[in-house]
């Protein structure tokens, strides 16, 4: 197994410690445990790509592997501070079905022989969704100290961006769906 995909097995592996801090108060100082695990779990599905890119090191394992722990990390969170009341339910309902059928489509694929890879505008979701739920955890600092909403911006748009990245997979794989093959 290359170094990018052990770095994929170990954010899945931070993702149910992150959740379980994040939701208890096992010990004082949780919520900032949470924080550094999603922090470290989002640097970790950067270093991986970049990694597998700059070294060729992708393989289709890898992309299935990201794709899952990208999934699971993001969608536990956005529900989570969706239940929390820190943002807005229509948020993960949004990504979470973009997520579904963007993910049937690559199924589809798959049962084909096919790799269906990320796109440009998903990287741009997932940035997005990152950098603004990291804010969230921080309290929107150092923005909210100018009233600048700048986390609940970023999860709009990455809502936004969800919904034009779902388009474009159907797009360009409508012929593979329709396809009696």
């Amino acid at each position: 197994m290359n170094l990018p995909n052990k770095l994929t097995i170990v954010r899945i592996i931070m993702i149910p410690f992150f959740v379980f801090f994040l939701l208890t108060d096992f010990v004082a100082g949780s919520k900032w445990i949470a924080t550094v695990l999603f922090c470290a779990a989002s640097i970790t599905d950067f270093l991986d790509g970049h990694i597998a890119r700059k070294y060729g090191l992708i393989t289709n394992t890898g992309k299935m592997l990201d794709a899952i722990a990208d999934k699971v990390l993001v969608n536990s969170v956005l529900i989570i501070l969706s239940s929390l009341r820190f943002i807005n339910p229509i948020i993960p309902v949004v990504i979470v079905l973009r997520d579904i059928v963007v993910n049937a489509i690559k199924m589809e694929a798959a049962s084909r022989g096919r790799v269906v890879a990320a796109i440009k505008s998903g990287k741009i979701k997932t940035a997005a969704l990152m950098v603004g739920t990291t804010l969230i955890f921080f309290n929107n600092l150092p923005f909210e100290l100018i009233n600048l909403r700048v986390a609940d911006f970023l999860l709009y748009f990455a809502a936004i961006m969800s919904i034009i990245s779902m388009v474009q997979y159907y797009t360009m794989n409508k012929s593979l769906i329709f396809d009696q093959k």
